[in-house]
């Protein structure tokens, strides 16, 4: 259980209440925002990088498994909230995203105990979500011009929207896909 990816991802974790509780520092803005925004990149590439070392060093595990993308939602959604109290984030955009998130894990923990998880398993249209997810919010913790020319807040609220519609359609997939096992079990 405490293998060097389990600890990657409980890092992870652990880092959440770092990232929001810079915002309440009395610090300067723009040190604020370049301070949670490294750390927000930080932790979402030890996201990658924990399950590329999880398979490279044989250790996988159920746990891990189970806890990688609990982790992962925590991250965003915890930053997406930061993002709508500053008023970097449109609160209905934020609510489709935690929305489908919690309303997917509960379809997928459902169909786990019915036996058809392989109709909910991961698709190219979540991971293409979470890319765009993981883009758009340093984007917006940045809140500010990058390289001189980059407006971040424009392409991260751009690219936040962009993934709210992946959201959806994502969400509707697997509902799709989870259909006709949801109609033989509801009986």
């Amino acid at each position: 259980m405490w293998t060097i990816p389990t600890l990657m991802t409980l890092t992870r974790i652990a880092a959440i209440p770092l990232i929001v509780g810079l915002f309440y520092l009395p610090i300067d803005k723009a040190d604020r925002d370049l301070w949670a925004t490294v750390m927000f990149v930080v932790f979402a590439l030890t996201d990658w990088l924990d399950g590329y070392l999880a398979r490279k060093l044989n250790q996988t595990s159920a746990f891990g498994a189970f806890l990688d993308p609990v982790a992962d939602k925590f991250l965003v959604c915890a930053s997406l909230l930061v993002l709508v109290q500053l008023g970097r984030v449109d609160v209905l955009v934020a609510l489709i995203i935690i929305g489908r998130e919690i309303a997917i894990s509960a379809l997928r923990e459902w169909m786990a105990q019915i036996g058809a998880s392989r109709s909910v398993a991961v698709h190219v249209l979540g991971k293409l979500k979470t890319t765009v997810q993981m883009v758009a919010i340093p984007f917006l913790l940045f809140d500010g011009v990058l390289f001189g020319f980059i407006d971040t807040a424009l392409w991260g609220l751009v690219l936040i929207w962009i993934a709210g519609v992946l959201t959806v359609w994502s969400m509707v997939y697997y509902l799709q896909k989870a259909w006709p096992d949801i109609l033989q079990h509801a009986k």
